[in-house]
């Protein structure tokens, strides 16, 4: 069961990792600014091609060892849990390293060729498409949020039956793993977690709302169809995950207080369960977004391109702009939105909640 598990996860990690270069922005080939008729140089396809290829042959070699370390040495679970997490992490750090070295490569090229010699850089605007925007509203939150408050509610009720060690970790198989005291706030660490995410959660759906909607000067039609494609998926996604980790959490939380309520079978297949979801949530929101503005673009102008943000960005990852009152903004790799950190209402927003779960843990 382990060794499957993580063989699924891996091969969903290495999907997603080899076809990121080809699920972005169009114009933004390994986080640099690309004018729409330079998108198909042949160099920047093989680019591409070359990263992808590179991910997913090292990522294939590795998970083939491990399925036949596995199979040939019958680790115990502990061992096939530390490889699997260790493999996954390589396979990350991997496609960041051959991110980098691509991202390097692209700037070079752009420098070396003049692309954006004789073009006039320009920033569209369209008041309309506000009213296009189809993100869910920030009170969705309310309802995994009054079932949040429920549970603690109901966990200071039954205090008294409450185990005398305290559940804070559970293994695989769902089973608890380790322990703490009982008192009034470890009884309730778990869902006070929760609500704290949750308060995060919805700082992070209205900054995301708030947030600029950036349009192409040269295919505006296609990136409004992919910001509002980004922005309406995002929000779904989002409350998906929140709701499901509701779920989750509360369902550990009642076990705590009523060991026999559910039988063994359930405790296993819930955490199953949701990442089986979640896991199939992003491939179907990557696959969704980043396939929303590959479409023709006609009549393109010439003379033209769009506002060339590379000095914005650090390492093409990193986005800081004192200028730009967005708090997130579309990631330059990867499908989702990143950080703004020219924006301190970006800190407040992760920083705090963070702090809040220290500051609980601490107690």
């Amino acid at each position: 069961m382990t060794l499957a598990l993580f063989l699924i996860i891996s091969i969903i990690l290495v999907g997603i990792q080899t076809a990121v270069p080809f699920l972005v922005k169009r114009t933004v080939i390994f986080g640099v600014t690309v004018p729409e008729k330079h998108i198909k140089n042949e160099k920047l396809t093989a680019f591409k091609k070359k990263y992808a290829l590179s991910v997913g042959l090292l990522s294939f070699i590795v998970l083939a060892g491990y399925l036949l370390w596995a199979l040939f040495n019958n680790p115990a679970e502990e061992q096939t849990v530390l490889i699997g997490t260790l493999i996954q992490f390589g396979i990350i750090l991997f496609s960041l390293a051959l991110y980098f070295f691509f991202h390097g490569k692209t700037l070079q090229l752009k420098r070396e060729s003049n692309w954006m010699e004789n073009l006039t850089q320009v920033t569209i605007t369209d008041l309309s498409v506000r009213a296009k925007d189809e993100m869910l509203p920030w009170y969705v939150y309310l309802i995994p949020l009054i079932i949040t408050v429920g549970v603690i509610g109901y966990t200071v009720y039954q205090y008294d039956l409450l185990p005398e060690q305290i559940p804070t970790h559970w293994g695989i198989n769902g089973e608890a793993d380790a322990f703490t005291e009982k008192t009034p706030m470890s009884a309730i660490m778990l869902p006070l977690t929760l609500l704290v995410l949750l308060l995060m959660y919805i700082g992070i759906q209205v900054g995301t709302k708030k947030s600029g909607i950036k349009l192409s000067a040269t295919s505006t039609n296609a990136s409004r169809l992919r910001q509002l494609t980004l922005r309406k998926y995002t929000s779904w996604f989002m409350f998906l995950v929140s709701f499901l980790l509701t779920i989750m959490f509360s369902f550990f939380q009642l076990t705590m207080i009523h060991p026999n309520l559910f039988a063994g079978t359930i405790l296993v297949a819930t955490p199953l369960i949701f990442l089986v979801v979640v896991l199939a949530g992003t491939i179907a929101f990557a696959v969704k977004v980043g396939r929303s503005d590959k479409v023709s673009i006609a009549g393109t102008k010439e003379k033209i391109t769009d506002f060339d943000e590379d000095s914005h960005w650090v390492g093409g990852l990193i986005y800081f702009n004192k200028n730009d009152p967005s708090i997130f903004v579309e990631k330059r790799f990867g499908v989702g939105w990143t950080l703004n950190f020219g924006n301190p209402i970006g800190y407040v927003i992760f920083l705090v909640p963070l702090v809040a779960i220290l500051l609980l843990t601490l107690l």
